[in-house]
């Protein structure tokens, strides 16, 4: 562990982290991993042989007991929330089921009005409770480390993407059929899951999470029109009940370089883009009034520690002038991603980082 990594943190709403979410200076650079809780983890893999998925987000202890798994094995600059985008679209009365290679199923597809009308939209305290729980018994282990919580949810849009197609997608030709041809019933669909998703990251404010991020993972499908006229009003919707706890919100949404205007004015403190676009390139077009996070290309984390080093050298170095940054992938680590090059970019971050910061 470097000498800047044992340094003991202020508390929480001093952490670097939340500095930089803020705009505010720090002595090295913020880094958190998305899906740092997972696969590539042995710890992790073996509480899965014994627990499927959906077991271990709905029983808090377990979803703790992940979340703070990289936690403990690394120096990482905040923990996220161990859960998924999509038992929200349960609580509104659709069927989730993680068919082994097949990824997500939802066995009753929104396909109708008569479907949009049947959505239920059930407080979340009621139908996501469980992560909630987590949430908070995951703050009694961070807080007296100093380290913050992040929580998340699914974007208006991704829900419906899942929602409408059944499950995964190449082409999500049928929510973009519905989006299309019916817009009356996709406004009744896309106002019922933005007041479930700004319900849903309130409440995980309220129950502990310092900062929380909303996933756009199928954004990037979209026209950048397209994504202004029929999704960003949602979005926006969604994020401003988010901002009523008044914690940092962090605005993540792939393949989307060509409309990253687009995302920053749907909302969001901190604009987080993949490695689809260089991230000083990001910094001129978002301007100074966002924080940025990203963007290793998550496969970089997979190849040999002197090919890794200096890719993340280049990240950092295109954010040397830049108030306002957190390090991350540009979408979730790989499953056959070597823990040691977890670990090894976590110190390098944070030590190459120092050396501009205190320049």
């Amino acid at each position: 562990m470097s000498e800047i990594d044992s340094v003991p943190a202020c508390g929480a709403r001093g952490s670097r982290f939340l500095r930089a979410c803020r705009r505010e200076t720090v002595d090295a650079t913020p880094i958190w991993l998305m899906r740092q809780a997972g696969r590539y983890m042995p710890e992790y893999r073996r509480l899965r042989e014994r627990h499927a998925l959906l077991d271990l987000i709905k029983t808090p202890e377990l979803a703790c007991e992940v979340t703070l798994q990289p936690m403990n094995a690394f120096a990482l600059d905040a923990a996220i929330i161990f859960a998924d985008i999509l038992p929200p679209l349960e609580g509104m009365g659709l069927d989730l089921a993680f068919a082994p290679g097949e990824g997500p199923v939802i066995g009753n597809p929104v396909r109708t009005a008569a479907d949009i009308v049947r959505l239920r939209t059930p407080p979340p305290e009621e139908s996501l409770w469980f992560t909630l729980e987590a949430i908070r018994r995951a703050r009694a282990q961070l807080d007296p480390r100093g380290l913050p919580l992040i929580g998340f949810s699914g974007a208006p849009f991704t829900l419906a993407a899942y929602a409408v197609e059944g499950g995964g997608s190449r082409n999500h030709e049928r929510v973009k059929a519905l989006m299309m041809e019916e817009p009356d019933l996709w406004r009744q669909l896309m106002t019922k899951l933005s007041e479930v998703v700004g319900a849903y990251l309130l409440a995980q404010a309220q129950a502990g999470a310092q900062a929380l991020q909303l996933f756009d993972s199928w954004a990037g499908q979209l026209a950048p029109a397209d994504y202004r006229d029929f999704v960003a009003p949602y979005t926006r919707r969604a994020l401003a009940i988010a901002r009523e706890a008044g914690v940092p919100v962090i605005h993540f949404a792939t393949n989307t370089s060509g409309m990253v205007e687009e995302i920053r004015d749907a909302g969001g403190d901190v604009i987080s883009v993949d490695w689809r676009i260089e991230l000083d390139a990001a910094r001129r077009r978002l301007g100074d009034g966002v924080a940025l996070q990203g963007n290793l290309d998550p496969v970089a984390l997979c190849v040999p520690w002197e090919r890794l080093r200096p890719r993340a050298q280049h990240t950092l170095d295109q954010m040397r002038d830049s108030v306002g940054y957190v390090f991350n992938v540009g979408h979730g680590v790989l499953p056959q991603t070597p823990v040691e090059n977890v670990q090894r970019l976590v110190e390098f971050v944070h030590e190459y980082s120092a050396t501009i910061h205190g320049s």
